[in-house]
């Protein structure tokens, strides 16, 4: 049986928001040279390689940026 529980692995409490940090944390992680684009050129190039063994080492380095 598969259970979802959604909570976060550590607790996280935030004293005072701050706008600016949060900003450059979303650009590092969603924008054109972020993690994300990262992944994303990982895994759709691995669609064209030729070589079974590699397909399966761009899998894995497009999964692992993601974590």
């Amino acid at each position: 049986m598969f259970v979802y529980d959604k909570k976060l692995q550590y607790p996280v409490r935030i004293a005072t928001p701050n706008p600016k940090l949060a900003a450059v944390i979303i650009s590092q992680y969603g924008g054109p040279d972020g993690e994300l684009g990262a992944s994303l050129r990982y895994l759709s190039q691995r669609y064209a390689m030729p070589y079974t063994e590699l397909k399966g080492l761009l899998t894995d380095i497009g999964t692992e940026v993601q974590r």
